[in-house]
């Protein structure tokens, strides 16, 4: 043995062993005795103590996050790494029973100093002296224990034997021999200390070197597992780890390490000595004895649970204790099934908050959990209802007094664009990054979500509340593509994209336009999509954009066979007060004008309308139109009377208006079938000081007008 410490001895030098040495040289060169490439031939890893490795994106978990440090690391500054977000730190204090870190008070004390908890720990190397050697060495040189809420259990570093000249990675030891080794140095440590300690360790070293040891079970595990994943194979002994060690190459310092619960769960851990777990039997026990329904006890206070938490198991369920909840009972039933299937207190759930509570709306019951509730009914049976911000939605509704009632199913995530929903007995609960938690409850609106795909359709994620109480009575919800409006009279359907921003500019249901009676119907022609509102329509192509057509108008249009008549689709929207209180809106061949006085007429593209234009439209002296173009008339011609007169054209003549003595001078000759025949220019006056004179020409003749003679024709 005294040779055995003097080989340590000068294994150790001056700074020693890191906690998982042994692990990193296996992860970088196969063998925990083989030097890794950053040791450059030192026996001890030499981790970056200054700015971390800047070339290293630094993958962090969830949960809290420490470090652990040694004299590799020297003097720490501690601000970067709270700054990176430590909030706990072990420093090693010992090793063997002849080595110290001669920085251990600089680096235990400046961690507390920025604010996080703190713990020591031990460098094991069974092979020279007892455990309990160790353990006295450990505890006089830094290795003590106090529930000052600041100061985590002592560690035990127990992995890999790093140097190659005290045997192989067990140290030569028999799994019997390693398992009363770690028992007494356990047992010292607790009667010093008055807590087991933490054992670090792997599951691979620990599995070989002790032999699958089960003894262990009720001390907290700091595992050391390299990953971007969470471990999920563990040592004999434990179902689950206190800390994660995970990295050896992280910001200001290398190792980093993980506690998965919160920072007030990691505080009540450090405050957690052998008395908190007496006082865990002394709650289970009340528990039991005021919980009716459990029976009789079917085993003894198990703990060593994750958080240090215990149970015990009764006939008719169990009691189930932790520092940061206290004890409650977990009963047989649905809730507890529902609770056993995510894996207890280590599933997402965590331990109980609270006792079963039943006689709730329907005859139902519920449990909270650290991580949320298990609902049941005799309806619905049991479902999980997670913390997060769908059960906050949920929470705002009532739970299941209000709308929604019971959950139906479990919280699915994975949707759409990283979405979640959970289902409910009147409805659902969706949730996306860009949209939050949105109630979609049962009812037309929800038909109508689920009819056009749900979250995978067009219209995406509701983004708000359902309203109710707008006009007629009638509902919305707005969603990521666009909304559905309902009412009584009308049904419930979606309107989005071009066809909604139209709708919008009429002012959407308050509007002339109403509610929509129909959802929005493509593949018309020429690509088009059309949508019926109580007021009328809006349609829409690529090259025209979307138009609303409403009232005598709209009828006009409709008389024409809509877009598949000589109109085509709108163009604008209907613009109203022009002359005379009128309206008119343009087609893709044409325009509608509508005034009191004649109703709404057709202005189809075309010389005659060519000819209304140069006239300056409904402004100028022939004002609306007062019928239908009308073709088939002499000549191949057509005409379209207008307030002021009319225009007439025919492949020769062209367009030309006609009105006022003129006109009805050509009208005594028969129009266009008379001698005369259509005229062939516009009519033109001139003025001089003495009088004003008219004049037109017609295929037959011309027509002059003085205010002296009238109108007098003369043939030719």
């Amino acid at each position: 043995m005294l040779a055995n410490k003097r080989a340590v001895a000068s294994q150790i030098g001056s700074d020693g062993a890191s906690l998982g040495q042994g692990v990193l040289r296996l992860s970088r060169t196969g063998d925990p005795q083989v030097p890794a490439p950053e040791e450059e031939g030192s026996t001890a890893i030499e981790e970056d103590g200054g700015g971390g490795l800047a070339a290293v994106n630094y993958w962090k978990p969830s949960g809290v996050l420490g470090v652990d440090v040694s004299s590799h690391q020297g003097t720490v500054n501690w601000q970067a790494a709270w700054n990176e977000g430590a909030r706990f730190a072990y420093t090693k204090a010992t090793e063997s029973t002849n080595y110290r870190n001669p920085f251990f008070g600089e680096q235990y004390q400046g961690s507390t100093n920025v604010g996080m908890l703190r713990g020591a720990y031990h460098f094991a190397i069974p092979s020279v002296s007892s455990g309990a050697e160790q353990a006295n060495y450990f505890v006089n040189n830094g290795g003590g224990w106090s529930a000052d809420g600041k100061t985590l259990p002592p560690l035990l570093d127990v992995e890999y034997n790093p140097y190659s000249t005290l045997g192989n990675s067990c140290y030569n030891m028999s799994p019997v021999q390693m398992v009363n080794w770690i028992r007494d140095f356990s047992n010292t440590v607790l009667a010093r200390t008055g807590r087991v300690p933490m054992i670090y360790t792997t599951a691979d070293w620990w599995n070989t070197c002790t032999g699958r040891s089960t003894a262990f079970g009720n001390h907290p595990l700091h595992l050391a597992s390299y990953s971007n994943a969470a471990p999920t194979t563990m040592p004999a002994g434990w179902s689950g780890y206190e800390l994660w060690q995970y990295t050896s190459q992280g910001p200001v310092v290398g190792d980093w390490n993980q506690w998965p619960g919160t920072l007030s769960a990691l505080q009540a851990f450090a405050r957690n000595n052998q008395a908190a777990a007496s006082n865990g039997s002394a709650e289970i026990a009340a528990v039991a004895a005021r919980t009716s329904g459990l029976g009789a006890a079917t085993s003894g206070v198990v703990c060593g649970l994750v958080n240090g938490g215990c149970f015990q198991d009764y006939s008719g369920g169990a009691v189930i204790w932790s520092p940061a909840t206290g004890a409650h009972a977990s009963l047989n039933g649905g809730i507890r099934s529902t609770w056993k299937n995510t894996g207890y207190e280590t599933g997402p759930l965590g331990y109980p908050t609270g006792a079963q509570v039943c006689g709730i709306r329907d005859g139902g019951c519920y449990q909270n959990f650290q991580g949320g509730a298990i609902l049941w009914s005799p309806a619905t049976g049991a479902h999980i209802s997670t913390n997060g911000a769908i059960r906050t939605a949920y929470q705002g509704s009532g739970f299941e007094n209000g709308p929604l009632g019971y959950p139906t199913g479990s919280q699915v995530c994975g949707i759409r664009g990283g979405g979640c929903y959970q289902n409910y007995q009147r409805g659902a609960i969706l949730w996306s990054a860009s949209t939050g938690a949105q109630i979609s409850p049962n009812g037309p609106i929800r038909t109508t979500y689920a009819a056009n795909g749900y979250e995978n359709g067009g219209l995406g994620y509701p983004t708000g509340p359902q309203i109710c109480g707008i006009t007629a009575n009638g509902c919305y919800q707005d969603f990521q593509g666009g909304a559905i409006h309902w009412t009584a009279a009308t049904g419930a359907h979606a309107t989005g994209g071009e066809i909604r921003r139209a709708w919008a500019r009429t002012g959407f249901e308050t509007g002339n336009l109403g509610f929509p009676t129909s959802a929005e119907t493509c593949g018309l022609i020429n690509g088009g999509c059309s949508q019926n509102f109580q007021g009328g329509a809006i349609h829409w192509t690529p090259t025209t954009g979307a138009h609303a057509t409403v009232g005598d108008i709209r009828r006009t249009w409709a008389s024409t066979g809509y877009q598949n008549g000589t109109l085509g689709y709108p163009t604008g929207p209907e613009t109203c007060g022009i002359r005379g209180g009128g309206c008119f809106q343009n087609y893709q061949h044409g325009a509608i004008l509508w005034s009191p006085a004649t109703g709404a007429q057709i202005s189809p593209t075309g010389p005659i309308r060519t000819a209304y234009q140069a006239t300056g439209f409904e402004a100028g002296n022939l004002g609306y139109p007062t019928g239908p173009q009308t073709c088939g008339i002499k000549n191949n011609g057509c005409y379209q009377n207008f307030q002021g007169g009319a225009i007439t054209w025919n492949p020769t003549a062209g367009a030309h208006p006609t009105g006022g003595e003129i006109r009805r001078t050509w009208a005594s000759t028969g129009y266009e079938n008379g001698r005369l025949g259509y005229p062939t220019t516009n009519e033109t006056c001139t003025t001089t000081t003495t009088t004003t004179r008219c004049t037109q020409t017609f295929d037959g003749g011309t027509i002059t007008w003085t205010p002296t003679t009238g109108a007098t024709i003369q043939y030719t």
